[in-house]
């Protein structure tokens, strides 16, 4: 029997990123491509997220309501995001989804850290080191990405504006 590693933070988005592609057919290699991982750490993603209960037994189908759950209440607590120092970066959370400014506005702009990234803000670290250079390839995949950091952040306001997207992008099968 093969020992079973925790959830790691690219598997929250590998998951994301079989979410954005709907019915679409796709390969681990597609996704490894797409994401900037190697081939065996999609492998490793999926096998955890299958044992976790994230993946259906197809191996292939994601259980969107798990997903959610563990989106909203599990990954601010599990992967807290923290402000750090000021940077240039990739715009992320209220900072890259319009739907989220309303509720943080008084807050300033975050992002991840990426040497001559478009904004400047506050530095919080992605969930895997590739996320900002795949978010720049992939426009669904930054929203739903910077919609996690929202919830990871843990302001009131953001979170809940980020619950109620993640509950039309991703709680609908």
């Amino acid at each position: 029997m093969r020992k079973h590693n925790g959830m790691r933070p690219q598997d929250v988005v590998v998951l994301l990123k079989i979410t954005t592609l709907g019915a679409l057919p796709w390969q681990g290699k597609d996704l490894a491509a797409a994401l900037l991982i190697s081939p065996a750490e999609i492998s490793d993603a999926l096998r955890r997220c299958r044992y976790a209960g994230l993946l259906l037994e197809d191996g292939r189908t994601v259980d969107r309501r798990a997903l959610l759950r563990l989106l909203v209440h599990g990954l601010p607590y599990v992967f807290p995001a923290r402000p750090g120092a000021l940077a240039p970066g990739v715009p992320t959370a209220h900072s890259a989804v319009p739907a989220l400014q309303g509720p943080a506005a008084a807050l300033p702009p975050h992002v991840w850290p990426s040497p001559g990234g478009p904004l400047t803000g506050a530095a919080i670290e992605p969930l895997y080191p590739g996320a900002p250079a795949a978010a720049l390839l992939d426009a669904a995949l930054h929203e739903l990405l910077a919609v996690v950091d929202a919830l990871r952040l843990g302001h009131a306001g953001p979170q809940q504006a980020a619950r109620d997207l993640l509950r039309t992008r991703v709680g609908q099968p």
